[in-house]
């Protein structure tokens, strides 16, 4: 368990975290590196307690964009060298890598595959292999005799986000305070904030809010209106199926978007990223039953066995036992986070991660200690950005 959670708040900090999930734990790390006396609020009555524990927890240098392959390679480089650079081995991050396939039955997806791994190449992400149907079920004997073409990455893969958390905020060594829910949040006229929660209030010299799902129902409290949409995300978790190849990547249909990877004695099945209107964020997140008919009933148009049909033998053998697992995802408007400042003066946001805080924020983190310690001046992820539709990277 955690050393540093606390009781009694303390009257003032330089800097207040509002959310103790990866986020947040991740932006108190880099605060603590920076030098700066940091106080992490939580909500719940422990950290990684909402979104972080329901992710799917993998990792990949496959981005549509540069600024966010950035992104993703300084977080990589963190969560694989974790131990030597917080100090923190005492629970391993259950690191694995097999890697993220991309696997297509269609030609004019497969031409679109081509030139997003021109691009990725011209970023310096050479790795990142075009594989022929052939000699993709070589290397995969699961997939379909359908599939045409397949991008891949060898070195991807999956962390527990639970442990990455935790290590984070025990390498911060911030006083963290958990059930303990920020309800007003006022700037002051001597300059800061007074940040009242159900337990009594704080002086904080400047906030952060990193709380998620809830991130813009806590900036409103400032007056601040951010571009955020909160949707709903389901996973099947399925503990045991013989038929799951053990060592398999993380294997995606890039038609549909539904994605699995092996987990315990079985998988995770997933859709597509999470479409339509948001919603007002939950504590509790209904689960949506019929995902799970939608990516395992091999009669659905978007089911896993289309392209892996070992998903359809099962089906028809009767061999599933699943669970639905849900949790919520922070939309922006282009799909990437928002790290930065805010129009009030001293109150910033780390949050809008659109499915990618696992593997985006641990650099993200860094990214926002570094403007406010004004190490750098702005990021590519600052809230007043021109946001541009991007379509082609959904998961």
């Amino acid at each position: 368990m955690l050393s540093n959670v606390e009781g009694t708040i303390p009257a003032g900090a330089e800097l207040v975290i509002v959310g103790a999930g990866v986020v947040g734990a991740s932006t108190a790390f880099w605060a603590a590196r920076a030098g700066l006396s940091t106080v992490v609020l939580e909500a719940l009555p422990v950290p990684a307690a909402l979104t972080t524990p329901v992710a799917t927890g993998a990792f990949r240098l496959q981005f549509d964009n540069p600024e966010e392959t950035e992104l993703v390679r300084e977080s990589v480089e963190l969560i694989l060298d974790f131990a030597s650079i917080t100090g923190q081995d005492s629970r391993p991050l259950g690191i694995r890598q097999p890697g993220y396939i991309w696997a297509t039955t269609s030609e004019k997806r497969a031409g679109e595959q081509r030139r997003l791994v021109a691009l990725q190449h011209s970023w310096g992400q050479t790795d990142i292999e075009i594989l022929g149907g052939d000699e993709a079920r070589r290397m995969f004997p699961y997939l379909s005799p359908d599939v045409v073409q397949a991008r891949y990455r060898a070195g991807d893969g999956f962390v527990d986000p639970r442990a990455l958390t935790l290590g984070l905020l025990r390498a911060s060594r911030a006083p963290l305070h958990t059930s303990c829910r920020v309800v007003s949040l006022r700037e002051l006229p001597s300059g800061g904030f007074d940040v009242g929660t159900d337990r009594g209030s704080i002086r904080a010299e400047q906030v952060v809010i990193a709380a998620g799902p809830f991130t813009a129902k806590l900036a409103a409290l400032a007056g601040v209106d951010l571009p955020l949409k909160v949707k709903p995300r389901h996973k099947v978790v399925i503990p045991d199926l013989a038929r799951v190849p053990p060592d398999a990547p993380m294997t995606i249909d890039d038609d549909t978007g539904v994605h699995w990877r092996p987990v315990l004695s079985g998988a995770h099945v997933l859709d597509a990223a999470p479409r339509g209107p948001g919603r007002d964020p939950v504590e509790d997140v209904p689960p949506d039953h019929d995902m799970a008919f939608r990516v395992l009933d091999p009669s659905r148009s978007e089911a896993a066995a289309r392209i892996s049909p070992f998903w359809g033998e099962a089906w028809r053998a009767g061999e599933f036992s699943w669970i639905v697992h849900s949790g919520q995802y922070t939309m922006t408007p282009d799909h990437r986070p928002l790290i930065g400042p805010t129009p009030v003066a001293g109150l910033w946001v780390n949050t809008g991660y659109s499915g990618h805080g696992i593997m985006c924020s641990p650099a993200g983190g860094r990214i926002l200690a570094d403007l406010i310690t004004s190490r750098i001046q702005d990021s590519p992820f600052s809230t007043d950005r021109t946001f541009v539709d991007r379509s082609l990277d959904h998961l």
